[in-house]
């Protein structure tokens, strides 16, 4: 659907989990949103091109609550009751078990069955008008409004423009916007496995000098088959020959690295490789502009936090807009972009720091690295209220939580 000359309250840029959810989330507190992106329409309801998956932790999937969209992924996610983390294979583990009466840790879902649903809910949205595919001419942040010009001749304007444009963000780039980036000597391998034993909902982070292996709970497949999804971090050098080898002897590295904790593994997906590495903007507002998610900031997936992190800017954007239109602002006013960057900012930047600084810590080779990192591990274990601080951070509900993720509208 297109207009031309159209006139919106958000215009956002990007159609991917974040940019999609960011739409959902404002238009549940009335406002009108228009969503560009290049992308054909079909390719972001094809179920077939996404091998990862996301763990949604338990304040995240408070706001898909409070947007209406939990229950359409409930029967897709399979809830984390338990974390297990280990320095390789040897005693002494870190445990993370809530009480019987709290709610799980988090949900694993696949990033394919997320961005499906949250399209055809952005889809079926009538505040939400979708540009797509369509390509950005021209962008022009004036003083009181922001006007957005289509290859196809189409214009929108609105007084505040959101950047979900991942990475390589377009808009981020033209505001001029600082970033601070590098890459890992890592690549991920990610692919789904069918194994024995069940899982009985537990994540397994076990790590490794050359990286972290995640083994991460799902749904069993619809023959009753357990399944895992395989989180494989490796020397870059070494993942794509690794993605290649053949079946048997990717099964033999599987059990290497689980110890057989979960009985004989077979493959069930592709085996995908994504490179690794680290961003971090300056800023994330600019005249009349936020950056949310990856457009923002981009972290290793040693800890599972990156999509979690995209999601607590949607909440907290979208909280600085609706209090400042309720007290009379115009949606891109400098006041709501500065209380959006104080309270995003400082965030991002201490759990960018806390992952890059885990990846070099656990990544240091040896014994003694090894009984250090032990060592620590049995603290944390052993201390029950530094043990209930890192739960709290893994659940997301940490710090100034915006409303959205203890489930409350704004």
């Amino acid at each position: 659907m297109t207009d031309s000359g159209k006139q919106s309250d958000i215009i956002i840029l990007g159609a991917g989990l974040i940019g999609l959810t960011q739409a959902l989330a404002l238009t549940a507190h009335g406002l009108r949103v228009d969503v560009i992106d290049r992308a054909v329409p079909a390719d972001l309801q094809d179920t077939a091109h996404d091998g990862r998956v996301s763990s949604i932790n338990s304040a995240s999937w408070n706001m898909f609550a409070a947007i209406g969209l939990a229950e359409k992924l409930e029967p897709h996610g399979c809830d984390i009751d338990r974390i297990l983390i280990n320095d390789g294979l040897k005693p002494g583990k870190l445990d993370f078990t809530p009480d019987a009466d709290d709610d799980p840790l988090g949900v694993m879902i696949e990033n394919r069955l997320l961005q499906q649903k949250l399209f055809e809910a952005v889809q079926a949205h009538a505040a939400i008008t979708l540009h797509m595919p369509a390509q950005v001419q021209d962008i022009d942040r004036g003083d009181h409004l922001v006007s957005v010009a289509l290859e196809n001749g189409d214009q929108i304007t609105a007084p505040l423009l959101i950047a979900a444009d991942g990475r390589g963000s377009s808009a981020r780039e033209a505001a001029g916007i600082a970033m601070t980036k590098w890459q890992y000597d890592h690549s991920a391998i990610v692919c789904t496995v069918t194994h024995e034993q069940p899982h009985e909902n537990t994540a397994y982070e076990i790590f490794y000098p050359a990286g972290p292996f995640a083994v991460l709970p799902m749904r069993d497949d619809d023959q009753g088959r357990h399944r895992s999804a395989i989180v494989w971090t490796v020397a870059r050098k070494d993942g794509a020959a690794l993605a290649k080898i053949n079946a048997r002897a990717f099964h033999a590295e599987l059990t290497k690295k689980t110890g057989g904790f979960l009985g004989q593994m077979e493959l069930q997906s592709d085996r995908m490789t994504y490179p690794l590495g680290y961003h971090h903007s300056a800023s994330l507002t600019a005249r009349r502009l936020a950056l949310v998610g990856d457009a923002g900031h981009g972290i290793h997936p040693i800890a599972g936090q990156g999509l979690n992190l995209g999601l607590r800017d949607v909440a907290a954007l979208t909280e600085s807009i609706v209090d400042g239109a309720r007290t009379g602002l115009d949606l891109g006013d400098a006041q709501i972009l500065a209380r959006y960057d104080r309270w995003r900012g400082l965030d991002n930047l201490m759990m960018s720091a806390a992952t890059d600084i885990l990846t070099r810590l656990f990544g240091l080779p040896g014994d003694t690295s090894s009984a250090i990192r032990r060592f620590g591990i049995g603290i944390v274990q052993r201390i029950p209220p530094l043990k209930d601080q890192f739960m709290a951070e893994a659940r997301g509900e940490s710090g100034d939580l915006p409303k959205l993720l203890m489930g409350d509208l704004v």
